[in-house]
């Protein structure tokens, strides 16, 4: 059993809340999981709070991003026709750049 701890109020965060996700779900909150340079546990509060989730530039948010774009680029070399694009990679894409333009933007 984990160790109960507080949120940024005091309150004590003892309630766990499960749910299921496909694989393909899963590496998408994954990916920006690590591009936040959040928990796991408080990007997704966050989110579902709908409250903004803002990154701080880290040296593990950046690692992340170089990792992913890694990835992203190996992908559109694998792809030889834009119709073969999977949506989760536009995603992927699509959070990059936000996270990007963020950071650009704190300059």
């Amino acid at each position: 059993m984990s160790a109960r701890s507080l949120d940024r109020q005091g309150r004590w965060r003892n309630k766990v809340v499960a749910f299921r996700v496909s694989p393909e779900e899963d590496e998408q909150i994954e990916t920006a999981v690590r591009l936040s340079g959040l928990t796991k546990q408080d990007y997704i509060i966050r989110r579902l709070q709908e409250q903004e989730v803002v990154v701080i530039g880290n040296p593990r948010v950046y690692k992340a991003l170089k990792n992913e774009l890694a990835k992203v680029l190996e992908e559109l070399q694998r792809i030889s026709d834009s119709s073969d694009i999977n949506p989760d990679l536009l995603n992927t894409i699509e959070l990059i750049t936000c996270t990007m333009q963020g950071m650009k933007d704190e300059e």
